[in-house]
């Protein structure tokens, strides 16, 4: 499906009918936000894929009780970093360095001066910058979404402080950004289905500097 049908078709799907999503679209999806662009190349975030009903069910009063979380097939969780260092940024010049078969001190002083301007800016501007990078990554796992005619919900709806104690993420250094349940509409229930897509005038969203 063309991309700009499948933006056209796709929408913030409100009641989910349960059934599974197969495995090679969900794989596509998240290939697609593995792909996104991040500052420097970082990534500084993961993907977590939650199937199981049990914890789910749990998920669901932290997200406000959205129906969506338990009628989904697959619950995309974005968890950023809590903050950079030094350490994690070697990390990912390393195995950058290494994959691409380039002397281990190519990028000594990006590095450095990386670190030099991220340091000081705080560990509340580093979690900021993180969960920014996250939304790239979730912006194409929507729009693959749309490609393989999958039902997708973007929310914001949830008490992340509740998700990342339940998930275990402070202990691995992340935080619940924005999450993601992948399904199918329930076209008979869902009353936003045959609703209008209203969007900014495209003369009223671009403004052209020549």
């Amino acid at each position: 499906m063309e991309l700009l049908k499948a933006l056209e078709w796709r929408y913030a799907t409100k009641k989910m009918n349960g059934n599974v999503v197969p495995q090679e679209k969900v794989d596509y999806i998240i290939e697609a936000a593995r792909l996104a662009p991040s500052s420097s190349g970082l990534q500084p975030y993961q993907i977590f894929v939650i199937t199981d009903k049990a914890l789910l069910a749990k998920i669901q009063p932290i997200a406000f009780n959205q129906s969506q979380i338990t009628e989904c097939s697959h619950l995309l969780v974005f968890a950023a970093w809590d903050g950079y260092s030094l350490e994690k940024i070697e990390k990912v010049f390393a195995k950058t360095l290494a994959e691409r078969g380039l002397p281990a001190d190519r990028m000594d002083e990006y590095k450095q001066r990386l670190w030099g301007m991220y340091e000081p800016l705080g560990k509340e501007w580093h979690a900021t910058h993180a969960a920014k990078q996250a939304y790239i990554a979730f912006g194409l796992a929507i729009a693959a979404a749309a490609e393989q005619q999958v039902d997708a919900t973007p929310m914001e709806g949830f008490i992340a402080p509740e998700l990342d104690k339940l998930l275990g993420l402070e202990a691995l250094g992340l935080k619940s950004v924005v999450i993601l349940p992948l399904g199918y509409r329930d076209e008979a229930q869902d009353w936003l289905l045959n609703l209008k897509k209203v969007r900014t005038a495209k003369e009223d969203f671009v403004t052209e500097i020549k």
